[in-house]
């Protein structure tokens, strides 16, 4: 396992970054890599976000120094969303299939964590978002056709996109992690926008599905002091609870939002009027 902590900052300080330090504290430039658990820890309301592509081989969660913790989820919650080939989860002696946008909620308190593909050659790739728990609740598998499905957005805005909530109230409980698939229709681009913040909450955006060549241009920072980083397939944003979250594509994508902190109330946002934008 493979893990690297990222500091808190304030947005004050984020005015003054240059391009490689914005990408130095909130991007994740890699998410996948063969074999291994390759994971950031944030101190923004500490989550942990990653992934775990096994390639001819079992990759285990397990404690760490990082964690002081005897096994991963000795104080944690963890969802998990697939988006490579099949693939199965074991938790505890129990084996999940896990199909290519399969999800899967574990509660605090699993002790064993194994990841694997059916295929080394179309391995699975397990995108990943942990956060700290005060309760256990049972481990669910949640597929696409389970999740809460809402369409937002119209073609005439370029923002026509249906998300899927995975980890939410209206589908399985967990103590505070909510996590979802959002997917942009063929010409949409943009998501999330109009933009807003959630004072409450903090955000991890994963990005997949950019197809060869094209790119996300994802904006971040307060809402009178913009900022922006320009990412590419299968790289993930952390965004603090004073910063908008919302990008635009050169062409339609997929991203997976995951959330953590106060509460677990979806609309619980302050918007912003994009007149207001800077």
């Amino acid at each position: 396992m493979k893990l690297t902590i990222r500091k808190p900052s304030h947005p004050d300080d984020v005015k003054r970054y240059d391009t490689a330090r914005l990408r130095g504290e909130f991007v994740a430039e890699s998410v996948f890599e063969a074999n291994e658990a390759l994971l950031v820890y944030s101190h923004f309301d500490r989550i942990i976000a990653g992934g775990i592509m096994p390639v001819g081989k079992t990759v285990e969660l397990t404690g760490s120094r990082e964690l002081a913790a005897k096994y991963f989820l000795e104080r944690r919650e963890l969802g998990v969303i697939n988006v490579g080939g099949p693939g199965r989860i074991t938790v505890d002696g129990a084996a999940y299939a896990m199909d290519s946008r399969d999800g899967l909620y574990v509660g605090m308190g699993a002790r064993e964590l194994a990841f694997e593909s059916a295929d080394g050659t179309n391995p699975a790739k397990f995108y990943l978002n942990s956060c700290p728990a005060h309760k256990t609740y049972p481990t669910v598998k949640i597929n696409i056709s389970q999740a809460n499905p809402r369409p937002l957005g119209a073609a005439e805005t370029c923002n026509k996109r249906t998300i899927y909530q995975y980890l939410h109230p209206a589908v399985t409980r967990t103590c505070q992690l909510c996590m979802g698939l959002t997917a942009l229709e063929p010409g949409s681009n943009w998501n999330s926008m109009p933009c807003h913040t959630h004072e409450r909450r903090m955000e991890v955006y994963f990005y997949f599905d950019v197809k060869p060549g094209q790119a996300i241009f994802h904006m971040m920072g307060e809402p009178g002091e913009t900022r922006h980083v320009i990412l590419h397939n299968e790289q993930a944003v952390i965004s603090p609870s004073w910063s908008i979250h919302t990008g635009v594509g050169t062409s339609n994508y997929t991203f997976i939002w995951g959330m953590c902190g106060e509460n677990q109330d979806f609309d619980d946002m302050d918007a912003i009027n994009t007149l207001d934008l800077r």
